[in-house]
């Protein structure tokens, strides 16, 4: 029996299933055959049939909460850092949208959450089968059970990112008949601390029947059982940060303007959100501390550069992010691995580091980097010179030096593409050199700053098709959990986790006196959204936990998740935010042509900061630090910044979800499902 998992089957079965859940408008959401074209009577006779089921459908169920495939394939830029995408961290003009930033994001008219349930039913199928036919199953035991618990990780997987998106949900843990009267009892919503618990059931019972990676026959290049903790450390870790950031807002159950109040299937239910805060908080530390005792963090050597001409092997922290295979004992959990040989499978990532990617990191995420000797940028006796981005580095925590890129950083290092040597002596671009503010916007750095986490210097993974790269995606890696214990505990009952967050500082070159820079804090000299959310955060230690994290998983993901959880938007209900980058007009400028005739043959064009719709940078008056959004106000919603409103926190349900959902035919407010929080019944904007 094949047991090794078949990228190239998953890549073809993925078309067809995104091809699949698209619908027409008066489709039933739940009203869905099962995603697969095996015929049920004729197919879980052997092992290996149940394996080929997950197969098909791997892909598309590892997502992250904006949908986003973890397992990418193709033309994907950053990799797992779609979804730090416009938020204080990342900059992207070519992530779609930004209307909810400028008070134009509405509720549709369709269904919202079919496409999620469509998911779920995949794997309700799967897991229902199973369970009902394991007797009759051939083949090895424990091998089904992994499978299987395949199936409860992914359904769990796809209920925490629809939770996360929309709050209360309907709960179907089977696949059900055509009959009305059993979808729309089946459409009701469940208070989200009670889908909440689901997931973490579901994740209890992967647990329990996923090989561990010792175990598993394909250790870390299929799901095992410290995935699953640490997911399950995820998911009630944002659970429990919601319920108490957001308690009073709406979106919490209990709260006295909570929708799910007025529905007659909650009558009698009451709510003790704090003891619902710290079940899950319980939950989060001790499934984070199962993986972090067996999981050590992968060593870095504190080498910044490679040697010229040399392509790997120069520090197993940065190559952590960018090699073919992982060890099968280090710090990542679960990764994706591509074959351009004989799989044709393969991704742009590298040659996106390379050449720019139309994105960049922020001079807020920057900021957050301490000194090499733990202090805050702005403590006494501190001086940092932002007037480039390599002075801007020097001394200050080796996370910021090693994947961020700097003018002096190495960027390619190949002789097959260059003589390194040669080049460099000549001052040729082998270096990084002076960031791609002002070329095309789909190579440009939008914010000065590039991030180089995913980069590589194999030149055969950076050709002119794009799509060349094979070093592998780490999907889950351990220092998650360790960043989660550290939140949880000290959430919990305000313990510091000394010892795991010494850890993480100590691989990252930064003194690891915790008291030190906590005492160095000044919280109304910190930039970030973290910080600056309207109902403020004024304990300097969770601040600095909030730190670690923002600054450990940076390009991994998690920022758009953990603003969302911490309400960090709330900033921008009062004021706009404005985006800033390199420190532009210190220094930096001289760097750039000065007259158009010096255009010609460069990637960089001579700045332009006069306002019009020529222009190419945000002008010298704004702001001495580059401001992306600003080059001119002509068309441009988010020339005065990024807005925010109360409703954004969680996604609209669609016209459709509501008015299918209706016990009554001819009355529409007979609906089962209700609205979210200041979004209208029907499509439109916002109300608030």
């Amino acid at each position: 029996m094949n047991m090794k998992l078949n990228l190239k089957n998953i890549c073809l079965c993925s078309l067809v299933v995104l091809g699949g859940i698209g619908m027409t408008s008066c489709e039933s959401w739940l009203d869905r055959e099962p995603i697969t074209d095996v015929t049920p009577g004729a197919y879980f006779k052997t092992a290996e049939q149940v394996a080929n089921y997950v197969n098909n459908y791997y892909t598309g169920s590892l997502v992250n909460s904006r949908g986003q495939n973890l397992f990418h394939n193709g033309n994907y830029g950053h990799l797992l850092g779609s979804n730090d995408d416009n938020t204080d961290n990342y900059v992207s003009g070519r992530s779609g949208s930004l209307d909810y930033f400028a008070g134009e994001w509405q509720a549709g008219t369709g269904q919202a959450l079919s496409s999620r349930y469509a998911w779920v039913r995949v794997w309700n199928y799967l897991i229902n089968l199973v369970e009902e036919t394991r007797g009759e199953i051939s083949g090895s035991s424990s091998d089904i059970d992994h499978y299987l618990g395949e199936a409860y990780f992914f359904r769990a997987m796809i209920y925490y990112n629809a939770l996360v998106s929309y709050g209360d949900l309907p709960i179907v843990t089977e696949v059900l008949p055509d009959d009305n009267a059993v979808l729309v009892a089946h459409s009701a919503r469940s208070p989200r601390n009670e889908v909440a618990r689901f997931i973490l059931k579901d994740l209890d019972t992967a647990i329990g029947l996923l090989y561990s990676r010792a175990e598993s026959p394909w250790k870390v290049q299929r799901l095992n059982e410290e995935c699953a903790y640490l997911f399950k450390s995820r998911v009630a870790l944002f659970e429990a940060t919601f319920e108490k950031y957001h308690k009073g807002s709406g979106r919490v159950p209990g709260d006295s303007n909570w929708p799910g109040a007025a529905m007659s299937y909650n009558a009698g239910k009451s709510f003790d959100i704090d003891a619902e805060i710290k079940f899950f908080l319980t939950e989060a530390k001790a499934a984070a501390k199962v993986v972090a005792d067996a999981v050590a963090l992968t060593p870095n050597n504190h080498v910044m550069n490679p040697e010229p001409g040399q392509i790997s092997g120069w520090n197993p922290y940065f190559e952590m992010f960018s090699q073919a295979s992982m060890p099968t004992d280090g710090e990542v959990l679960l990764y994706r691995s591509y074959d351009k040989t004989t799989e044709n499978i393969g991704h742009n990532a590298i040659r996106r580091v390379q050449t720019g990617n139309g994105d960049g990191l922020t001079h807020s995420f920057t900021t957050d980097f301490l000194t090499a000797d733990g202090l805050p940028i702005y403590a006494a006796g501190v001086a940092v010179d932002d007037s480039s981005i390599m002075s801007e580095k020097k001394n200050r925590d080796e996370r910021f030096q090693l994947f961020v890129l700097g003018e002096e950083d190495i960027l390619k290092n190949d002789a097959a593409d260059i003589d390194v040597a040669e080049a460099m002596e000549k001052g040729e671009a082998v270096l990084f050199g002076i960031p791609l503010i002002t070329c095309t916007e789909e190579t440009s750095d939008a914010t000065g700053y590039r991030s180089r986490k995913y980069g590589a210097f194999d030149f055969n993974q950076c050709l002119d098709d794009h799509i060349h790269g094979t070093n592998a995606c780490p999907v889950f890696r351990a220092a998650e959990a360790y960043l989660n214990y550290i939140e949880a505990s000290y959430e919990l009952d305000g313990t510091v986790a000394t010892s795991y967050w010494q850890q993480l500082r100590a691989r990252a070159g930064v003194d690891t006196d915790i008291d030190k820079t906590i005492a160095a804090t000044d919280l109304q000299k910190e930039l970030d959204l973290q910080h600056l959310a309207a109902y403020g955060i004024t304990d300097k230690t969770l601040y600095n936990i909030r730190r670690e994290r923002r600054c450990e998983l940076i390009a991994e993901g998690f920022r758009w998740d953990d603003l969302k959880r911490w309400r960090s938007w709330d900033y921008c209900l009062a004021k706009p935010y404005i985006v800033e980058g390199v420190n532009l007009w210190d220094a930096m400028w001289k760097l750039f042509p000065q007259n158009a005739e010096e255009e010609e043959g460069t990637s960089n064009r001579m700045l332009k900061d006069d306002g019009s719709t020529d222009a190419n940078v945000s002008p010298k008056s704004d702001s001495k630090y580059l401001r992306p959004m600003r080059r001119t106000a002509t068309n441009n919603q988010l020339y005065d910044g990024y807005t925010w409103m109360k409703a954004y926190y969680l996604s609209p349900l669609g016209t459709q979800d509501l008015t299918t959902a209706v016990t009554d035919p001819d009355d529409e407010t007979s609906t089962v499902m209700y609205q979210n929080p200041y979004w209208p019944n029907g499509a439109g904007l916002a109300l608030e």
